[in-house]
């Protein structure tokens, strides 16, 4: 059994809200990049160009890659054997994440009744979702979550007749629906399977997996590259202004599900899509 103080975890949580929010990840800076050699239409060039010069500048002064640093969203991927000391592990997430927007000048966003909309002033709490593992360490991922892209999810409660179409056109409308109000480029998070609430963390969980990944599963990548292909007809474009750059990539999880259900979460991201992930 290896014991393990929360105080570690709240320094990671802390530095990790920090370098979420002003330092883009290498997967999508492969992206952009590859994306402006390939976008035809000459605006499209121009704002991908301008985006990547906002973010350079964001790294290099330590500013925030955007004015909306998000709601804090947490995945923690906790082995067995790990035995954590010295306080409530949930307590030293928040703590983290309270130290690190209020340290690092980032953008409280978070309110603490969602009808009152009393600001708690440290954007805590986070939305922290947790998982058992073999092992003892502690996987972390840190995903700082804007709302304008938030706000444009999705989710389908489909019937199993409708099978694959039904999937493949739920999403695709979804992304059409979304349209400018994502910040495009988008990464298009998609859960298929489980529950009502279940395929929403798998649409969530998606936008951190390496978008140069596809899925493992064959048919699952098939989706993935015929729905980013059709993505790219719609003409969004770069910002919403026209152009075959509006989907940097789609990423796509699925669960066991019931016989009588076929649920579809989608989630988009706009075109800086943050997470930092670290292994304690």
């Amino acid at each position: 059994m290896r014991e393990l103080s929360v105080d570690v975890i709240t320094q990671n949580i802390k530095e990790m809200c920090i370098e979420a929010n002003h330092f883009l990840s290498d997967d999508m800076k492969e992206v952009f990049q590859h994306s402006l050699e390939t976008e035809e239409s000459p605006l499209g060039r121009q704002i991908l160009g301008q985006l990547m010069e906002n973010m350079q500048i964001a790294a290099d002064d330590m500013i925030p890659i955007c004015q909306d640093t998000g709601m804090a969203v947490i995945f923690v991927e906790a082995g067995q054997d790990v035995h954590f000391t010295g306080g409530l592990l949930e307590d030293a997430i928040h703590e983290g994440v309270r130290q690190g927007y209020t340290e690092g000048y980032l953008r409280k966003s978070v309110v603490k009744d969602p009808l009152i909309r009393e600001n708690t002033n440290d954007n805590t709490p986070a939305v922290v979702h947790y998982s058992i593992v073999s092992g003892d360490q502690v996987k972390i991922t840190v995903a700082p979550k804007g709302f304008g892209s938030e706000n444009m999810s999705r989710v389908f409660m489909l019937k199993p007749a409708d099978g694959i179409e039904g999937v493949k056109n739920a999403v695709l409308q979804a992304v059409k629906d979304a349209g400018p109000n994502s910040c495009p480029p988008m990464v298009v998070g998609v859960g298929i399977g489980g529950t009502f609430e279940k395929c929403a963390y798998l649409a969530k969980k998606a936008l951190t997996r390496n978008v140069n990944q596809h899925s493992e599963i064959p048919y699952v990548r098939e989706m993935e590259e015929e729905l980013l292909e059709k993505m790219n007809k719609l003409g969004i474009g770069p910002a919403g202004l026209g152009g075959r750059t509006s989907v940097f990539a789609v990423n796509i999880e699925t669960y066991p599900t019931h016989i009588a259900g076929l649920p579809v979460a989608v989630n988009t991201c706009c075109h800086v899509n943050r997470h930092v992930t670290r292994v304690i």
